[in-house]
């Protein structure tokens, strides 16, 4: 394991950098989040004319063939700008699950065509228990003879009202063992039963739906990979994309921490820089060590992830579980150093605070990966 990054990713992290920087400042992200799609075309088209939709597919299906740490820096300069854009629920939940689960016409079929920016998907897991384990899928996939048809509801899918496809996962078969009998669907957006409804959620950044699935009915080439047996590898997925997920709200992190030490230095209150008073040198000092904490469990998470290590799926928890809290406490606190302007409409930092509580409870709550981290720990 290295502990630093190579010369390749740092340039890759100082050209994402002035990339975002330039096309998508938050004034950017305002104005797309109060259109209808939540994202500009052009800006989607531009990132994948770089190469971002492919970074770390293999290059026998148009990707560049980086690995996921790449991919991880990546995320986390998108998290700095709150990139309004279908790319962590197209690239991260949608190509990394047919990579790990598709069969290799599927993968020649659909990742070519994600990295070349053409197609846009997401991943349906949730369901109204909300529940991340097999125990809340409950949307049933009937099977007659060579056809499947998909009854039920996800809740809050993301982007999915711009996918053209929605891997979801559903239950095929019942019994005791509640990770037994769970496949996954390859499901057009455009086809007949399938619904989309955009719902008002805090964070307009990052669009949140439901899609409901009536008597949606599928040929079983839709199926990806085997039937009944989904489970273990939606779970690695599931482990990936949480810690691209860390590495987003790691960047939006740093960024607020960035916002709240500039503003200490320039604000003046009983004719000094608030920046001297102890009170607030010690909170943007907490925020740095917190910051730079959860950069580490994060890299050691997508390390593991990367190597496919033992401790992967303990190490994906681990870092949500605590960047959660980092990320929530770090725009909370940012907004009492801001005073009053930190509480207008008009200041950014409310947008990290509202992607911060939304990117809390996604894939799992602090809460819930507590416990699953314990679970895994080898006692």
């Amino acid at each position: 394991m290295d502990f630093g990054f190579s010369e390749q990713q740092e340039i890759l992290r100082r050209s994402a950098r002035q990339f975002l920087e330039r096309e998508c400042p938050l004034d950017v992200v305002r104005r797309q989040s109060e259109d209808s799609l939540g994202f500009a075309s052009d800006l989607w088209h531009r990132m994948a004319a770089l190469g971002w939709m492919g970074l770390a597919l293999p290059e026998a299906y148009g990707g560049s063939g980086l690995s996921f740490v790449d991919l991880t820096i990546l995320l986390e300069e998108m998290g700095r700008v709150l990139l309004p854009a279908p790319f962590f629920a197209s690239v991260v939940l949608g190509a990394l699950t047919v990579l790990e689960a598709g069969s290799e016409a599927q993968k020649q079929q659909f990742l070519p065509r994600l990295a070349s920016g053409e197609l846009k998907m997401s991943l349906a897991v949730l369901e109204a228990d909300g529940r991340y384990d097999p125990r809340g899928i409950q949307l049933r996939a009937g099977i007659r003879g060579n056809r499947a048809v998909l009854n039920g509801t996800k809740l809050f899918v993301v982007d999915a009202h711009v996918a053209d496809v929605v891997v979801c996962v559903a239950r095929t078969r019942g019994g005791r063992d509640p990770e037994a009998g769970i496949s996954l669907f390859l499901v057009d957006m455009h086809a007949p039963g399938v619904t989309c409804t955009v719902l008002n959620s805090l964070d307009q950044t990052q669009r949140l739906c439901e899609v409901s699935f009536d008597r949606v009915s599928l040929s079983l080439d839709h199926m990806l990979g085997e039937r009944d047996t989904a489970w273990p590898v939606l779970q690695c997925a599931l482990d990936k994309a949480t810690v691209a997920l860390c590495a987003e709200m790691v960047g939006g992190a740093e960024k607020a921490m960035e916002m709240c030490n500039d503003y200490a230095k320039t604000r003046v209150q009983f004719g000094r820089q608030i920046g001297s008073f102890q009170a607030v040198k010690h909170k943007i000092a907490d925020m740095k060590v917190l910051v730079e904490n959860a950069k580490s469990v994060v890299y050691y998470a997508a390390w593991a992830a990367d190597a496919a290590a033992p401790e992967a799926a303990r190490a994906a928890s681990m870092a949500k579980a605590y960047c959660s809290d980092v990320y929530t406490r770090i725009t909370a606190d940012g907004i009492q150093v801001h005073g009053g302007i930190g509480f207008t409409w008009d200041h950014h930092l409310h947008l990290y605070f509202k992607r911060a509580k939304s990117s809390a409870v996604l894939l799992g709550d602090t809460a819930w990966h507590r416990e699953r981290t314990a679970k895994l720990i080898p006692l």
